[in-house]
């Protein structure tokens, strides 16, 4: 079985910071591949305290799609944790180069941990074990911010992670399975995060198997998004779900479209 369970669903920094909602970020289970994705603050306790458990050790790879502390906390302590505190060097890390560079949010100890370093550009292709990866174009956010296209045998899942919503956007991301990182209700200006407009314009243009809204900003939990995307299926014809902390999904019934 392919499956995604959400470790944590918060966005932005109040949220995150009185843990009204989890940040755990997002394991990914396709192909036989294990890869965690933006693991922000209670990464570890969030995989240890998970019922089935998920044991770090058995991951395959880290993803920092950007260095924000709500995607970027955990990253050392789970890098420790996949290797077996160094003990077992094994595994890949993928993150921007302003993650590694100056101002690392990565230790430079802790990636002698790891088998190999992949750094994240515009345009670039990876691969972990029996899936790949593709960062399509960069995201307007402030720091260097990529979302991800990663595909297995008979499935696709598409993350659009923080950014301002661009003309052309939603044209990068066309997954089986769209995970879409939605801050605010409404769009603020200097703001860089997707309102609910920019979502619905992204899922009534691409039509995915499954959309499913997460990383939400107090403006969103105070609106109920489980309702929102109860209405959002309903307008759109489509399915939409909110992510809640801890909700497993099973990927396999959504392997439906051509993988392009």
């Amino acid at each position: 079985m392919a499956w995604i369970k959400f470790l944590g669903t918060a966005g932005a920094r109040f949220v995150v910071m009185k843990q009204l909602r989890a940040s755990g970020g997002i394991w990914l289970n396709l192909d036989d591949t294990n890869i965690l994705i933006d693991p922000g603050p209670g990464s570890l306790i969030r995989c240890l305290s998970s019922k089935p458990r998920l044991n770090p050790e058995n991951l395959d790879a880290i993803v920092l799609t950007h260095r924000h502390l709500d995607h970027a906390n955990d990253v050392n302590i789970m890098i420790e944790a996949m290797t077996n505190g160094g003990f077992k060097k094994k595994g890949a890390v993928l993150a921007p180069s302003d993650a590694l560079g100056k101002d690392p949010v990565i230790f430079s100890y802790i990636l002698d941990y790891v088998e190999r370093v992949e750094i994240l550009k515009e345009g670039g292709k990876y691969r972990v074990g029996n899936i790949f990866l593709e960062t399509p174009v960069k995201h307007v956010h402030g720091v260097e911010t990529y979302g991800l296209n990663i595909y297995g045998k008979k499935l696709s899942v598409s993350l659009v992670s923080d950014t301002k919503y661009f003309e052309g956007l939603e044209d990068y991301y066309k997954g089986d399975v769209l995970i879409l990182n939605v801050v605010r209700l409404e769009e603020k200006e200097g703001i860089d995060h997707l309102s609910l407009k920019d979502a619905e314009k992204i899922i009534e243009k691409n039509k995915p198997s499954l959309s499913i809204l997460t990383h939400f900003g107090m403006t969103m939990l105070r609106a109920k998004p489980w309702e929102i995307a109860d209405r959002l299926s309903k307008k759109l014809g489509v399915k939409v779900v909110a992510a809640n902390d801890g909700m497993l999904i099973n990927l396999d019934e959504y392997a439906d479209k051509k993988l392009s």
